[in-house]
Formats: structure tokens, C-alpha cells, sequence
């Protein structure tokens, strides 16, 4: 079963990395009228059966959104709700990470890579009534690009470093300018070829907002998109409305007329208002409580796609854990099938890699370090620690698809450390809070993960682990110059094949450094009332639910 899965995920990137490069020539890629899915025609709104309300449908999370400016995040509760407000050029498949027409229509890609030009729908308008256009295309990506740009956010944009190589005038930077060529035509032209460029595109965070509301500076409390849902209101830590936008380009969506975002905490209690009819559906479904939904006639499970790793991160800029000895040593202390056991209820297979082993590119023949305590203390000792050291262990306080209970994965953890000589002290926070301090690296080691956004190796290797990406998504600070040039050379060649080699090579270099322990590729569990229709978990971790109806 793995094996045919991954020749098809293989033939099917081949596919799309010969789209990219633009390898048989100047190539254009066409979507049908009015297609919500690469071919699929819109159709009319289906009433409730015996209702004429309007049809209402609340999503409970685990955590708030930090902000509804996609672009100044990289956490999933926030583009669970921007998903829906906004849309971006090209986006993919509802169930897999194939790209397809989104804000445009189609795309042509020059012979050499460096040049993609992009035909916009036309009669596409903002929420706030203004056009969308190349222009306001292009003005959004000025104010990414450009920190001159007077719209820019001094702090940057993670999302924007780590894909495009840093912003206008670095060395590293892809993107050498964006140009309407007429209203409805756009024109990209690289400084190199970036293998996953269209990829990069779909991502929620590159979702394009009206420039007027960009100017006025209301976007990260007042969200203006193209897309299916309007936002109406925020009350923060409890719930984010949206109503529908009845001037949706794609007639006939969405289905709802409203949406809310609920948040509670406990997954447990999460499901108990899914029972009791709180709400309609819910993420983080404890992984044990997998056979009540599965035995309850008025519910239905989901089960996310896996494309995501849970790790435990090294600050590799402190002492002692800029030794590698260190983190080899704790790798082997660390019982993952223990810890998937006790905490997954088989709803996950331990990690070797970032990469997961479903994406291309995964490199079956790193085999893991084994679970040995005595070997272990035997690296702490040559590492200059045979009484082990006094270290803080950071977990993050909601739960998340690669980890459904990180508290009690730390104290586990914090056991098997306890064991070698290392003494950790827990510490949380509240969610925004972690994801920005350990961004900045002002932990020892934490916990954290990462869901897949596009389905290329890039999003993960690259993303997590490149010497650009650190005060980005890079939590470890890992500063190998050796994974660097692996994964630089891995952007922009255009071969599928050497690529696939490229980043293989680059796991065994980041295994033996060990900036990070993979622990866990997890396939998170969803639940939601029988009565939900069209809902479809989308392996990158957050989906629109422009496609989504109650019966």
C-alpha cells in the first residue's frame, strides 16, 4: 500500500515539477468556467430539508487566531478562518496538494523558469466592494517584498523569508519584480529558478487583500479577501463570525450562510459540545476517543490526511545544546513508540525525518536511533555532561494535529531525561506567546511541529531546517552550511530526480546533526455531526469551507 501510494505521489510530482520548469516549453495551464475544483460546475445552494433559516455552521478549535493578516503568521488557527476571507493566485485540490486555477485563470511559464505570467478572472471584487486586479496583485506583493514598502511590518514576514528567499535586494531573494502587464495580466520574473514558485503561490499566507484595506491599516482586525465568507466579528479567545458573500465570483458557493469559529481548549470538552449539539464540527479529537464518534449514529470521524511531524527542538545557539553529542544523546532517550502508544491510539507511526514518509523525497534508508539509555549517557559523556545538566523543556499549552496533548508528551519525555541525568522544568504559555518566543529563540528545547502547506520537500526541509529561514520557521536555529547548499541546489534545479536525491542527501546531513528530534507523523482525528455534507480534511492542515452544506 506505501509503495503504490508513493510512485503515485512521485509520478504525480514529476507532473507538476515539468509544469514548473517550464521544461517542454512555454506551457499554460487553463481553468474551466465557473470550476470549484479543477472541473467541477457550481451548483445552486440546497435548502435545509423542513428549514428556511439560514443554514449556520460552528467549527470548534483549540486555540484563537493570532491575527487575521495572513501573511504576519505561520500557525494553522489563523488560516483556518483567512482561508475563507481570502484566496490566493493558484490554489490546490480539496484533497490533495495539486495546484489548480485559483485567483487565476491560468498561467504560461517561460522555457528558462524565470518568467510566469498569470491571466486574473475578471469581475472579481473585494469584499469592501473594490476591484481585485493586477494592480492590487502587485501591491500586495510590494508590500512582502519590499521593507522600504510603506505598508510593510518592520518585523517581516516569516512565510515571505522562507519561501522566496528573504525580501527585495538579498542576495538570496527570488522574486526579481511583479508587474501588471494590463488589468487582468500579471507578470513575475525571477532571479533564479525556485522549483516550487507555483507551489509557494498557493500558500494561505500569500493570499491577496484589497489594498485599501491595507492602507488603512484595519487588515489584522478587519479582514478584506475575495474570498467565499465576509468577516463580521471577533470576540478574542471566544469566536470569529463570518457570513456569507453573496457576491462570490463562483456562483452558487458557498453553502453556508454562516460560519463561526468556537474556540475551546480541552479537547474533551470540545467533543462533548459536539455531542450535545453545540457545534458542528470540531479538530483535536483525542485519538482514544476515536471509537465513541465511530459508534455514535449522530456523529461522523475524519481522519486528516497525514503530511506533518511533531518534534522536539534544540536551541542550537545555547549551551549545551549546541553540542551535536548532546542531541544525539537525547534521541536516544526518547521511547517514540511508547509515546504513540500512550498518546495516539495508533493514529501515528514515529519519525526519522522531518520530511514525512508520504511526500517524495523521504529517505527510507536513514534508519532511527535506537532506544538505548546506556548509549546515551555514553554521548552525554563524551559530550563534557556525565551528571547530565539542569535544562527548562517548553511545551505548547493547546493541542495540535501532530500533537494531541503536549503537556503530558513533555512529562513523558521529561521521564526518559530524567533517566540519563538531565533535571527539565516545564514551562508554558499562552499559544500566541510560544509560537513568538520560541520563533526568537529564547527557549532550551521546546516542543513543537509542523503541518505540511504544499506538499514539495522545500516546506519542510528547507523551511524548518535552512540557515535563511532562522528568526522564521527554523525553531532549532540550525546553521548547517552543508544542508544549505543541499537544499539551495534542491530550489532551483528543475530535474524531479535530482531533486528527489538532493533532498535524501540532506536528511542524512540534518539526522546526524540532530538540531531536532522527529517524534511522531500523526493522522489527526476530526469528528462532526451526521448532518454535515462535502467536508473534506485537507492534508495541509486547514481547508475553505466554500464547498461545506448541513442537510
Amino acid at each position: 500500500m506505501k509503495k503504490r501510494l508513493m510512485t503515485s505521489v512521485l509520478a504525480g510530482m514529476l507532473a507538476l515539477s515539468m509544469a514548473l520548469a517550464g521544461c517542454t516549453g512555454s506551457q499554460e495551464t487553463q481553468a474551466p468556467p465557473n470550476a470549484a475544483e479543477g472541473g467541477q460546475t457550481a451548483q445552486e445552494p440546497v435548502t435545509d430539508a423542513g428549514s428556511s433559516g439560514p443554514k449556520q455552521l460552528i467549527y470548534g478549535r483549540g486555540a484563537d487566531t493570532k491575527t487575521l493578516d495572513p501573511i504576519r503568521e505561520t500557525d494553522g488557527e489563523t488560516f483556518r478562518v483567512t482561508e475563507n476571507i481570502y484566496e490566493t493566485l493558484v490554489t490546490y485540490k480539496e484533497t490533495s496538494t495539486e495546484i489548480i486555477p485559483g485567483l487565476a485563470e491560468s498561467w504560461t511559464i517561460s522555457d528558462d523558469g524565470l518568467t510566469y505570467t498569470f491571466k486574473l478572472r475578471q469581475g472579481v471584487k473585494f469584499h469592501d466592494g473594490t476591484d481585485f486586479n493586477a494592480e492590487a496583485v502587485v501591491f500586495n506583493f510590494e508590500r512582502w517584498m519590499d521593507k522600504n514598502n510603506p505598508y510593510h511590518d518592520e518585523e517581516g514576514y516569516p512565510y515571505y523569508n522562507d519561501m522566496f528567499g528573504g525580501y527585495k535586494g538579498d542576495e538570496t531573494h527570488v522574486i526579481e519584480s511583479v508587474k501588471a502587464i494590463d488589468s487582468h495580466t500579471l507578470e513575475f520574473k525571477l532571479n533564479r529558478t525556485l522549483a516550487p514558485f507555483l507551489a509557494n503561490l498557493g500558500m494561505s499566507p500569500f493570499a491577496i487583500a484589497s489594498p485599501k484595506a491595507i492602507e488603512a491599516g484595519t487588515l489584522a482586525e478587519h479582514p478584506v479577501g475575495t474570498g467565499p465568507f465576509k468577516f463580521e466579528s471577533w470576540n478574542r479567545n471566544d469566536s470569529i463570525t463570518l457570513v456569507k458573500n453573496t457576491e462570490y465570483w463562483d456562483s452558487g458557493y458557498p453553502k453556508l450562510d454562516k460560519v463561526v469559529f468556537k474556540v475551546i481548549p480541552e479537547n474533551a470538552s470540545r467533543l462533548t459540545a459536539l455531542v450535545n449539539g453545540e457545534i458542528d464540527l470540531m479538530d483535536g479529537l483525542n485519538p482514544e476517543d476515536v471509537p465513541n464518534v465511530e459508534s455514535n449514529p449522530d456523529l461522523q470521524l475524519y481522519k486528516r490526511p497525514p503530511m506533518n511531524v511533531g518534534y522536539l527542538a534544540f536551541n542550537t545557539e545555547k549551551k549545551p545544546f549546541d553540542n551535536p553529542k548532546v542531541r544525539q544523546a537525547i534521541g536516544h532517550a526518547i521511547n517514540k513508540q511508547e509515546l504513540i502508544d500512550a498518546f495516539y491510539a495508533g493514529l501515528g507511526i514515529p519519525a526519522v525525518n522531518p520530511l514525512p514518509p508520504s511526500l517524495w523525497g523521504h529517505n527510507d534508508s536513514v534508519k532511527d536511533r535506537e532506544f538505548n539509555l546506556e548509549k546515551a549517557k555514553q554521548l552525554l559523556t563524551e559530550a563534557g555532561y556525565p551528571d547530565g545538566f539542569k535544562a527548562e523543556f517548553w511545551t505548547m499549552p493547546v493541542p495540535r494535529p501532530y500533537m494531541p496533548d503536549g503537556k503530558k508528551i513533555a512529562e513523558a519525555i521529561q521521564q526518559n531525561l530524567k533517566e540519563i541525568g538531565i533535571e527539565t522544568e516545564i514551562v508554558t504559555m499562552e499559544w500566541a506567546t510560544y509560537l513568538e518566543k520560541t520563533r526568537k529563540g529564547e527557549y532550551e528545547m521546546c516542543l513543537l511541529g509542523w503541518n505540511g502547506d504544499n506538499g514539495d520537500p522545500d516546506n519542510f526541509l528547507y523551511t524548518l531546517l535552512d540557515k535563511n529561514t532562522i528568526d522564521g520557521n527554523n525553531i532549532p536555529r540550525y546553521a548547517s552550511e552543508e544542508a544549505h547548499q543541499l537544499l539551495l541546489r534542491a530550489q532551483t534545479v528543475t530535474n524531479l530526480e535530482e531533486r528527489d536525491n538532493l533532498y535524501k542527501q540532506a536528511q542524512e546531513v540534518i539526522f546526524e546533526d540532530a538540531p531536532m528530534i522527529p517524534l511522531v507523523h500523526a493522522t489527526p482525528p476530526l469528528a462532526g455531526k451526521a448532518n454535515v455534507l462535502n467536508y473534506l480534511p485537507h492534508p495541509k492542515g486547514t481547508e475553505t469551507l466554500r464547498n461545506v452544506d448541513l442537510k
